[in-house]
């Protein structure tokens, strides 16, 4: 599968490491990217993730916009200037710094959570009000579709 799917759970160990999912360390495998490229989620209290396919898709958006340009420099700051690259040691394991840590409210666990062609890195309780924020969403927005539609 060279998609990220799906949610798990993951606890920090005793040196602060925390496990990547084995799905998403195959996904990265997949995409040929050693280890995880990481920036803080432009619109959520997270941490997005990918690998090369995503670097790429920055990369392609910069590219539609001028040269120089404020809002090329702002999504170059966002999207390049606050990343790191997550290393992954022979298990799996990454470390989170103090300050992205305390960033996100992460304590104890995070929750991974498949988007698709990135995943996020959240604080669970955070997550699971914004899976909850998210599934409203969408309910509203399928009985918007739905209607005048036949039955």
């Amino acid at each position: 599968m060279d998609r990220f799917l799906s949610h798990f759970t993951h606890r920090f160990d005793a040196k602060g490491r925390i496990s990547i999912p084995a799905s998403f360390r195959q996904a990265l495998a997949k995409d040929g990217f050693e280890g995880v490229y990481a920036y803080p989620s432009l619109d959520a209290p997270a941490l997005d993730c990918g690998g090369l396919k995503l670097l790429a898709e920055i990369d392609a958006l910069l590219a539609t916009m001028p040269p120089f340009s404020p809002a090329r420099d702002a999504f170059a700051t966002a999207l390049l200037g606050t990343s790191e690259i997550l290393r992954m040691d022979s298990e799996g394991r990454v470390m989170l710094d103090d300050r992205t840590k305390a960033s996100l409210g992460l304590e104890h666990e995070a929750v991974f959570v498949g988007q698709g062609h990135k995943f996020q890195i959240w604080e669970p309780s955070r997550f699971a009000a914004h899976l909850e924020a998210a599934r409203a969403q969408v309910r509203l927005m399928r009985a918007g579709q739905g209607a005048g539609a036949p039955a």
